[in-house]
């Protein structure tokens, strides 16, 4: 869902590049001893790359020409990372109001209206995200600013189905569905930051919205192909009517699709600034990082500033913080610094999905790697990236999962595994499968009841083949467990689950 951010701009430094440079550092170290040959060296490297020169320069010299250029691109940095979610989410918002492209797949509709997938997504589905394969999305972006929005459902009987409410910076404020408001039909409203009133009776009040903008993200259990159509039935059945309409028989909903449009990068480097000091002055911040925004302020970032007006060493310095951002982020995704390791899987902090004022994880861990994180106690998602020998998943092995019968992924509503490639989409193969788990159809099971899943690019063989989850036929690729209502010795890691095996 970041490809727009991708642009020539957004490319990483050659290694080349981070070489000399170290090895202009290491000469830099032995500046006191032996200054003559480590100033000959980088007068050797500044001929050949001018760039690197400025940046060691003040290392041996201890005069800085650029201080000015310095600061912005450290302090853009962290403005970046604060940021992140507001220009990701510009985008997603644009893209999924404005831009239709495959809409029984990808979302498409008008603000304050749902768009409801109807099928199961699979490999066509391109952007990004880690999307699952167990349930149809039903996504809405809702405006809050003139109004609450009542959203509603009819009964839902006893299908695991639920509705998590994101703030604009990736944070969930609240959920409805059946682990916190059951599954009786009802209406929720939606209340934005500044309304105060009443509600009409019957409707309930959620918890008070953190922006204008929220984004609602829907999901209703499908049990198998044959049951898309009775989940399609609840999807009409759901609604969003702001209030001002609530209870008007057959009231229509105005449909628009006036939106911010997000300024890619390839069209100006400055492009993500410009966006995220638009986004800002639509969603405002809270009070308490105003000292943070007095910083940014300094360099042209901030509710409704003018980037344009900066110093052109300014400016320089903050595309190189935008074209540096996005692959920390995806580094930092990857590193599972974010994480709980055990046997290579990364439990979440129990902070995930509202990770607040740790503005690294919520850009990278919340927004970059899918869009909006679930509450532990929603849904846990354990990713793994590496076999048990800590060697990442590669596409010319094969690998196993074993579950023991008594250690199966215990949980209160489903479970399933599924296969990513590094683009973060659902892998294309010809056995059009992308999931296993509890619900799976035809598994084989083991002669004490556990269970043992076979994860490879080629098909294992038709005495095998009920227990394949294909993989990646080339590059890397990674997988996630997703356990809906975790039981609580999944939610603080007791319940270890097994590591993947390499068999061949």
């Amino acid at each position: 869902m970041s490809e727009t951010l991708q642009s020539p701009a957004w490319r990483r430094i050659p290694e080349d590049v981070a070489g000399a440079a170290l090895t202009a550092a290491r000469a830099a170290g032995r500046v006191a001893l032996h200054p003559k040959p480590a100033i000959d060296r980088v007068r050797e490297l500044s001929g050949i790359m001018p760039a690197l020169s400025q940046a060691v320069k003040p290392i041996l010299t201890g005069r800085m020409d650029d201080w000015r250029g310095e600061y912005a691109y450290t302090l853009g940095e962290q403005a970046f990372v604060y940021g992140f979610p507001y220009i990701y989410y510009a985008q997603l918002r644009h893209a999924w109001v404005t831009q239709p492209r495959n809409p029984s797949t990808i979302p498409y509709a008008a603000v304050n209206h749902f768009w409801h997938a109807e099928r199961l997504l699979d490999a066509t589905y391109r952007d990004g995200g880690c999307p699952n394969n167990d349930t149809l999305y039903s996504v809405a972006w809702v405006d809050l600013g003139s109004e609450p929005v009542i959203l509603s459902h009819p009964d839902m009987g006893d299908r695991y189905f639920t509705f998590e409410l994101v703030g604009i910076t990736s944070d969930n404020f609240d959920y409805v569905g059946q682990r916190t408001t059951g599954s009786g039909a009802g209406g929720f409203a939606l209340v934005g930051p500044g309304w105060e009133g009443k509600l009409p009776g019957g409707v309930r009040r959620l918890k008070k919205a953190p922006s204008r903008w929220v984004l609602v993200l829907g999901r209703t259990l499908v049990s198998g192909p044959d049951d898309v159509p009775r989940v399609r039935e609840l999807q009409k059945q759901y609604g969003l009517t702001p209030l001002s309409l609530f209870g008007e028989p057959d009231a229509k909903v105005p449909e628009s699709r006036d939106v911010l449009t997000p300024i890619p990068a390839a069209e100006d480097p400055l492009g993500p600034w410009k966006t995220l000091n638009a986004m800002l002055a639509e969603n405002p911040p809270p009070s308490h990082h105003d000292l943070l925004l007095q910083q940014f302020a300094r360099i042209g970032i901030g509710p409704g500033l003018d980037v344009e007006a900066q110093p052109d060493t300014v400016k320089r310095s903050l595309t190189r913080a935008a074209a540096v951002g996005l692959p920390m982020l995806r580094q930092q995704i990857l590193s599972g610094d974010w994480a709980h390791l055990v046997h290579g899987w990364r439990y979440p902090p129990a902070q995930m999905g509202r990770f607040g004022d740790d503005f690294l994880k919520r850009a990278a861990d919340q927004a970059l790697i899918g869009v909006a994180a679930n509450d532990p106690a929603e849904a846990v998602y354990l990713l793994n990236f590496e076999d048990a020998g800590g060697n990442k998943l590669t596409s010319d092995g094969r690998y196993e999962l074993h579950f023991d019968s008594d250690a199966l992924p215990p949980v209160d509503a489903f479970w399933s595994l599924t296969a990513y490639g590094e683009d973060m989409n659902l892998i294309p193969n010809p056995a059009d499968r992308y999931s296993l788990g509890d619900r799976s159809e035809g598994l084989q099971w083991d002669a004490d009841g556990g269970l043992t899943i076979r994860l490879q690019s080629e098909p294992p063989g038709p005495d095998q083949e009920a227990n394949w989850l294909p993989t990646a036929t080339e590059g890397t690729w990674f997988v996630a467990l997703r356990m809906y209502r975790p039981r609580p010795e999944v939610i603080d890691a007791t319940w270890e689950c097994a590591p993947l095996t390499r068999v061949a």
